[in-house]
């Protein structure tokens, strides 16, 4: 891999998108050239790098010539078309879609958990689900020292990770309530706005949804832990960004609090947040725009056996999507 990469960004005007062109600024990645891809609409558009503007360019099949590495955040079907493109173009892709993350030729990545996999690529790494990922970074340290058997989760699910409209839909909703006009919506069946929705992604024969089985099939091939489980409720909260998962953990070995906290604060790209008796405890609006997630309101679980409870935040545009790439892309140059 060349020490300075030219790299491209897919999906560039997106909310991930802006994220990835902020995050290898602000990390100082050795970007050679960086490209811009969008659809044809935003084709012109130009965003900051480095205190010069880059003009969108439209993505096309010949737009991967001489680019090392591409990060991909503009959905799973224009990875699927895309993606393996870059690949045979001689280019590594980092996927932030859901379009590879099973496939058992592209290795799944947290850098913090299994950064070795990254060297096992074939042209394309995927990057997890953003909920997955935020909840991982807790629950793998505790895995580590403790062997976590099963977990039951509820997500707390900021709109940003829907995208850019549906932050536009919870600010217009706020608006007309408090004007009193008619709520409108067009991102979500239902009003976001001063309500909860326990519908993220879209349901399966089972009853989960997609987004719920992703915690428990993503999980076991991130953590290499084939007979991981998971049984997650995902619900849509009204909060900008940042998501936040509740985690009840059941461990193979006996856990104590002070383990479990000793074991966490040492934890890789995480911040230990536990102080109830002054009100402190991890929430979105402290996590928003931070790299590290954060972990808090750690007690032993009174309904399991070597039961652990926990809550995690983090902000999901960076750990749970544009960072996550970034850093991958940082063991890529490492080579």
């Amino acid at each position: 891999m060349n020490a300075n990469p030219h790299v491209a960004v897919v999906g560039a005007t997106g909310a991930v998108g802006v994220e990835m062109i902020k995050t290898l600024e602000q990390r100082n990645f050795p970007v050679g050239k960086l490209t811009l891809l969008a659809s044809a609409r935003s084709v012109g558009k130009k965003l900051k790098f480095r205190d010069e503007e880059v003009a969108v360019q439209e993505l096309t099949k010949a737009a991967f010539a001489g680019i090392d590495i591409a990060l991909f955040s503009a959905g799973g079907s224009i990875s699927k078309e895309f993606a393996p493109v870059a690949a045979k173009a001689g280019c590594v892709v980092v996927d932030n879609s859901s379009a590879f993350r099973m496939d058992p030729e592209v290795p799944l990545v947290v850098p913090e958990i299994n950064a070795a996999d990254v060297k096992l690529h074939k042209g394309i790494i995927a990057n997890p689900n953003c909920t997955t990922a935020i909840t991982l970074m807790a629950l793998y340290p505790l895995h580590h020292a403790f062997g976590c058997k099963r977990i039951f989760a509820s997500s707390y699910q900021a709109v940003s990770g829907t995208g850019a409209k549906a932050i536009a839909e919870l600010e217009r909703q706020v608006d007309q309530i408090v004007k009193g006009q008619p709520v409108t919506k067009e991102v979500y069946p239902h009003q976001i706005a001063f309500n909860v929705l326990p519908h993220v992604d879209s349901f399966l024969p089972t009853g989960y949804t997609k987004e719920e089985m992703k915690m428990e099939n993503e999980g076991r091939k991130i953590m290499h832990h084939p007979a991981f489980r998971a049984s997650v409720t995902c619900v849509r909260v009204p909060v900008y960004r940042s998501h936040c998962v509740a985690v009840s953990a059941e461990f193979e070995k006996p856990v104590s609090v002070e383990a479990a906290r000793a074991v966490l604060k040492k934890a890789p790209g995480l911040d230990l947040v536990d102080e109830p008796e002054n009100k402190k405890y991890p929430m979105p609006l402290f996590t928003s725009e931070k790299y590290n997630c954060e972990v808090g309101r750690i007690r032993l679980d009174c309904a399991l056996d070597n039961g652990l409870c926990f809550w995690v935040s983090g902000d999901q545009l960076l750990k749970g999507a544009a960072l996550n790439a970034v850093q991958i892309a940082e063991e890529l140059v490492k080579g």
